[in-house]
């Protein structure tokens, strides 16, 4: 099931039309309001489609709630921006969604952007069992749960898909674009910076273990090696 969040009934009709008769089941949704009730009632949705621009609570200050409750935070979000709105775009991303489209959009590229995000969830469900250890920070997958210098560290979904991809390539550097690509499922037009704050904030909270992540100048990012995948 695909949620779609739009207050225009015209495009939001259209969108649900385009998901029926692409393989989706699909509801729509005039506000937040509407959306978190039906939250609460009914069974959770693959992913939620979510416009920024929207009547009451915008979809930014939506976003912030569902990442900030433990039940919804892992249903993956790409936000409809309007055109050329880089601001909502980078905000968007910072603030834990998964992907974005910009307003106008084709409907084919809308189905494959979906489909893109829920295959990257799906695959992400897959690798459960996977636990790194590298200098003072653990990761593990079973337990979706980082431990950095003894102490329990509590990441964004995004901030935990980062950390656990350098830690997977370990040793290797991985170049901005390709995090940006790998997470976040696209090219944002060479925008890197929302890899920048993800590394930032991510350091910031990992606190004493945060010197395993090292900064490849011009380049990107690396862990580095300091004990045995598990």
């Amino acid at each position: 099931m695909i949620y779609y969040v739009e207050d225009d009934k015209s495009i939001r009709e259209l969108v649900l039309y385009t998901l029926k008769n692409t393989g989706f089941e699909a509801k729509g949704f005039e506000n937040g309001e509407a959306l978190f009730e039906a939250l609460d009632k009914e069974a959770l949705p693959k992913l939620i489609l979510l416009d920024i621009m929207l009547p009451g609570e915008d979809g930014i200050t939506i976003l912030g709630k569902l990442k900030s409750m433990s039940e919804l935070a892992k249903i993956p979000v790409i936000m409809v921006t309007a055109k050329g709105a880089e601001y909502d775009k980078v905000t968007g991303l910072d603030c834990g969604a998964d992907d974005y489209v910009s307003k106008p959009f084709g409907m084919m590229e809308l189905v494959a952007r979906i489909k893109a995000v829920i295959r990257r969830t799906n695959t992400a469900e897959e690798n459960t069992g996977e636990v790194y250890e590298y200098g003072k920070v653990k990761l593990d997958m079973r337990g979706h749960t980082v431990v950095s210098d003894g102490e329990q560290v509590e990441l964004t979904l995004k901030e935990f898909e980062l950390l656990r991809l350098l830690m997977k390539n370990a040793g290797a550097v991985l170049t901005r674009d390709m995090l940006l690509e790998t997470i976040w499922g696209y090219d944002f037009d060479g925008e890197t910076r929302t890899v920048d704050v993800h590394v930032r904030t991510l350091r910031q909270k990992l606190g004493n273990g945060a010197d395993i992540i090292e900064t490849v100048r011009g380049v990107g990012y690396k862990v580095k090696i300091r004990s045995s995948v598990k």
